[in-house]
């Protein structure tokens, strides 16, 4: 998880909700969209960290041999 994921979702929930107190439809959007955004954010961060643990167990596994 990094913070620049987790900003964009706080910004997009405060967008969200600014959005529907103030009946603004495109503000609501924006601020789903960036949330979703910063959601993806994490999700792609958490992929990259189990590939690069599998590529080092692979790696460590070959250097014991």
């Amino acid at each position: 998880m990094s913070l620049d994921s987790k900003t964009d979702q706080v910004k997009g929930k405060v967008k969200e909700g600014v959005g529907e107190a103030t009946g603004n439809e495109d503000m609501k959007l924006k601020g789903k969209l960036q949330d979703a955004a910063g959601k993806a954010k994490d999700t792609f961060e958490d992929a990259k960290d189990k590939v690069a643990e599998k590529a080092n167990d692979l790696l460590d596994k070959n250097k014991d041999k």
